[in-house]
């Protein structure tokens, strides 16, 4: 057959984007015609139903970005191993080019050989592979500082650019229709909501990245901390798509630092914080069900989601402020400042002894930067009971917290309407997003605590001082 057999490019969530795209530059670099194909298997159907809604937005910036060069997005419904044979077949494919992903390639590439005999998958959507590094002893990383010493310095590959020309197919293979996948549908009315708070695509991407380096890195180190500064790369949704690679990020990082930058260091860390946890994952598959100290299964935490604390913890409406300000954030935005996310866990973990999974579970719903495994780690290291943990005795005060990062109360404002003559939009906004079931109005009283703060803590320590006794815990 001819040279002149398309290669099929697999793209799957987290790699969406042109650039720093090492299977469509090396699929570009053979002078083939290429077929660009996404798929919507399991775990797709398995996302939360904000991330769905976040995906189709990505999905449909690719296609746009793709039909400037003259290249559709083909989209197809199926398990990928099945899928790919069918399209091999009608296109006369002759190879498969993909990115490496750290939740593994689901497909068994043997039983394709016959359709496609030459399979390529290529490293690019994590700064390094996670079953490539080692600690000192040999063993995976348990530790992020160790990780962090170690990796710093490692040699990344420079982003590629957006290959110079990517060739089209005489013919195309059918696709699906990207509406009639209503990946959307989850959200309900909220999407609207969530539409004015989120951008999506490669171009805003790269946008994002730009304003951030140009406006937020120098004071990044304490701003991400300040509730309401927005100060945080919001970088994530982006990363969780792959509109925008990883190394493009760590490099500008780079760049900055050695330009004198303060904030780049840390914002550096925080990108090997999410290698961290992809490590972690990728060696522990279970990291999002089970503690990943095993007695820690044994602590007394409720698993009653049925209580009524937690479905004011859900709905926003725990009579804490600053936990409801992040909680409505979250429902209005699909994201939540980083600072808050470890505020509301320590909250339902801790003053409401709720099992961490049930937090887990009700941010893999809502959140637009879903990552499996930053939403596991985080919420064991608050909790916890996962490496590199944050005791368990350190328990946020809420009021604290918002004294200290929210002083002039500006956070709390932009999300919280009751007992407010005129709230504002944004604060409004929730009771749009919210579900209807709720029955919630702006008029509504302010919500009395659903627990005493001193009360909470109190009790928390006291189950673990309880269960240190019965000589469970590891301290």
């Amino acid at each position: 057959m001819s040279d002149d057999r398309p290669i099929l490019l697999w793209l799957r969530r987290g790699d969406l984007r042109l650039a720093d795209q090492p299977a469509l530059s090396a699929a570009a670099a053979t002078g083939a015609p290429i077929i660009p194909v996404f798929f919507r298997d399991s775990s797709v159907d398995r996302l939360g139903a904000a991330a769905r809604w976040r995906l189709e937005r990505a999905l449909d910036a690719l296609a746009q970005s793709l039909a400037r060069h003259e290249l559709p997005l083909i989209l197809r419904s199926g398990a990928p191993e099945a899928a790919l044979a069918t399209l091999a077949l009608e296109t006369g494919a002759r190879a498969l080019y993909l990115c490496r992903h750290t939740d593994g390639d689901p497909v068994a590439f043997d039983s394709l050989k016959e359709r496609l005999p030459e399979v390529r998958v290529f490293d690019g959507n994590r700064l390094f592979h996670p079953a490539e590094i080692r600690n000192a002893s040999g063993g995976p990383f348990r530790v992020f500082t160790a990780m962090w010493r170690a990796m710093r310095g490692a040699d990344i590959a420079p982003p590629a650019p957006v290959p110079p020309r990517l060739r089209s197919p005489e013919q195309h293979p059918s696709s699906e229709r990207l509406a009639d996948w209503k990946l959307g549908a989850g959200v309900r009315h909220g999407g609207s909501v969530l539409a004015r708070h989120c951008e999506a695509g490669e171009e805003a991407a790269q946008a994002r990245l730009a304003e951030f380096l140009e406006d937020d890195l120098r004071g990044y180190e304490t701003g991400r901390d300040r509730l309401a500064d927005d100060a945080c790369s919001r970088l994530s949704p982006f990363l969780a798509n792959g509109e925008i690679g990883i190394r493009q990020c760590w490099h500008a990082g780079l760049r900055a630092r050695d330009m004198g930058n303060p904030g780049a260091e840390p914002f550096l860390r925080q990108l090997m914080w999410r290698e961290f946890a992809a490590h972690l994952l990728w060696h522990a598959p279970e990291l999002d069900k089970r503690c990943w100290r095993p007695e820690w299964e044994a602590f007394p935490w409720s698993t009653d989601e049925t209580r009524s604390e937690i479905r004011a913890w859900k709905r926003g409406r725990t009579g804490v402020a600053l936990v409801d300000a992040a909680m409505r954030e979250m429902m209005v935005t699909g994201v939540m400042q980083n600072r808050a996310r470890m505020v509301v866990a320590s909250y339902l973990s801790k003053h409401l002894m709720a099992d961490w999974r049930i937090g887990l579970r009700w941010f893999e719903a809502h959140l637009v930067d879903w990552d499996a495994a930053n939403n596991a780690l985080g919420w064991q290291w608050v909790a916890g009971c996962g490496p590199d943990a944050s005791p368990f005795f350190r328990v946020f005060n809420p009021d604290t917290q918002a004294k200290k990062f929210d002083p002039d109360g500006v956070y709390r404002r932009r999300w919280l309407a009751e007992g407010t003559l005129v709230p504002e939009p944004t604060a409004l906004e929730y009771f749009e997003a919210a579900p209807r079931a709720w029955t919630l109005s702006p008029s509504d009283p302010e919500p009395a605590p659903v627990v005493g703060l001193k009360e909470g803590r109190e009790a928390a320590l006291a189950g673990w001082h309880a269960f240190r006794n019965q000589g469970s815990a590891e301290l």
